[in-house]
């Protein structure tokens, strides 16, 4: 109880700091808002300070970051969408990247001696103040004792506990939500929660993160010009992490990207192929890929850091995913449509024809243009519209991937404003279909119908010993059941051991003709 209450004051604060700022019914859209709201908004602005930023964005800014790191992580999506939000907007929001205050040096030494041991000394022979400060943690250049330039990513003390405080407070405003707005049901606040919450723990053990740096490196190495710099594990611990130093330029700097010479068009297409390669060739993807985490080198590489939020999708996600990637390449919007069928993303009941007609409605408008050829907004809000129309609920496994596609198309839209979505992601996905439907992809479906068998087949004897246990527990007595219950139990018996051969024998034939297929094959 106590719990829920603090939770709810929490809420309330949160809707007063966006008030103070301005930041719920910005004064600037006023005459956007519809008439049911023009008072509401007045009324906000009665407790908003005086003096505040003139841009939005800003305002907004500024009271995410009073708010929290949670919060925060919200402001950072919005900053990638100037063309959802506006681009003045954007710009205010653009602080959250990589501008937040930073924490003192003596305490950041202080961590990190705890956490590694020893001295500052028996580790670096240089640590210089913050070079950035995100929500979660800041980042030092340092030399190591043997001559190596690394950053040191430390995370804000008291972290953890404000992440969970924050957590709780927007489970319950989402429980909230779902309670007393029925349209928003469809939407799974709580999931959507849930999936969030998970992921922003993981991200408070930089332990975890270093595996998941190392991980998308190996899935990196798939993607052409994309690099993840190299884990110091002898310098880590759970709440430092060091990794090799890189030189690039933050993508939240376009201009200077530029000035360097370096190809701004073509560094967005690289954006777009590194988040599909290592989505659908490994199933493992960066999902926090807003500009500050991302730079570009002098060789045109993409850099990617800040490993805290990591999305994976199994293999099935991952091949509706294509199936609906390429239906919208391709215009084969009924291909599409039934992938979100077969998915299960789209309830039966409806029409396939008719889905397939609704995403007619999205793809051709938007075919083959440039980005800023697109409303984005529109085409966001249209695809709204229909998964209320055709009773899409939110995904909770796919929230991260949809999350960070937004968020990466946001990106390239910054580096390039005619960056065609469509033809950077060709590629990728027609690689991908060709071997999933083709020889390799049937063999993988093959082995993993295999595996599924044998484990079956393995689970039967249990089966069948539990059902003979309990049927010497009723023979002797111990339970009691009548004459026709016993008789049903002796029928399940002799089926159970006619279905354990009959799944060794159907185990066997699939081996045998597996391997001729591999004889033919070869």
């Amino acid at each position: 109880m106590f719990r829920t209450l603090t939770s709810l004051g929490r809420l309330a604060r949160a809707g007063f700091t966006l008030a103070r700022y301005d930041a719920i019914f910005p004064r600037e859209y006023q005459e956007k808002f519809p008439p049911s709201l023009i008072a509401l908004a007045a009324f906000t602005r009665l407790f908003s300070r005086r003096g505040e930023a003139e841009n939005p964005g800003e305002r907004l800014a500024r009271a995410l970051e009073k708010l929290g790191p949670s919060y925060v992580k919200l402001g950072q999506v919005l900053a990638t969408r100037a063309d959802v939000v506006g681009q003045r907007f954007a710009r205010g929001l653009s602080r959250l990247q990589d501008q937040m205050p930073a924490f003192d040096q003596k305490t950041a030494i202080a961590t990190l001696e705890y956490e590694l041991g020893g001295e500052l000394s028996n580790w670096f022979s240089s640590f210089d103040a913050p070079v950035n400060a995100a929500s979660v943690a800041q980042v030092h250049r340092a030399t190591t004792t043997d001559g190596r330039d690394v950053a040191v990513k430390i995370l804000r003390p008291g972290i953890e506990a404000r992440l969970q405080k924050d957590i709780r407070a927007m489970r319950l405003g989402a429980k909230l939500v779902q309670r007393f707005v029925p349209a928003a049901k469809r939407l799974e606040p709580v999931k959507f929660v849930d999936t969030v919450a998970r992921a922003t723990e993981l991200e408070t053990d930089l332990r975890l993160e270093a595996a998941s740096a190392s991980e998308l490196a190996e899935a990196a190495s798939l993607a052409e010009n994309y690099r993840i710099p190299e884990v110091d594990w002898e310098r880590s611990a759970k709440r430092v992490l060091t990794t090799n130093w890189i030189d690039g330029i933050p993508l939240t700097d376009p201009d200077r990207i530029e000035t360097a010479g370096i190809d701004r068009a073509a560094l967005a297409n690289t954006l777009t192929r590194a988040f599909l390669t290592t989505a659908m060739e490994t199933g493992v993807f960066h999902a926090d890929m807003h500009a500050g985490n991302l730079f570009a080198d002098k060789d045109g590489n993409l850099w990617a850091v800040d490993f805290g939020i990591m999305g994976r999708i199994g293999r099935e996600e991952r091949r509706f995913l294509a199936l609906i990637l390429h239906g919208f390449l391709t215009r084969d919007y009924k291909g599409a449509a039934e992938a979100h069928f077969n998915a299960g993303y789209v309830p039966p009941r409806h029409s396939i024809d008719d889905f397939a007609s609704a995403l007619r409605a999205v793809g051709e408008p938007i075919f083959g243009k440039r980005a800023d050829e697109v409303p984005m907004s529109r085409v966001l809000l249209q695809l709204f519209e229909i998964t209320d129309l055709f009773d899409m609920h939110l995904r909770p496994e796919l929230v991260l991937l949809q999350k960070t596609m937004v968020q990466s198309e946001g990106v390239a839209r910054i580096l390039n404003p005619q960056h065609d979505m469509w033809a950077a992601s060709a590629p990728v996905v027609e690689k991908w279909m060709k071997r999933e439907l083709g020889p390799e992809g049937m063999a993988l479906d093959f082995i993993e119908d295999l595996k599924r068998l044998r484990a079956s087949v393995r689970r039967l004897p249990n089966a069948i010993e539990d059902w003979a246990e309990a049927g010497a527990r009723l023979r002797s007595g111990e339970i009691k059941l009548d004459d026709a219950s016993l008789n049903r139990l002796a029928g399940h018996q002799r089926k159970g051991r006619l279905w354990r051969w009959f799944g060794y024998g159907i185990l066997a034939m699939a081996a045998g003709a597996a391997g001729a297929s591999l004889l033919n094959f070869f």
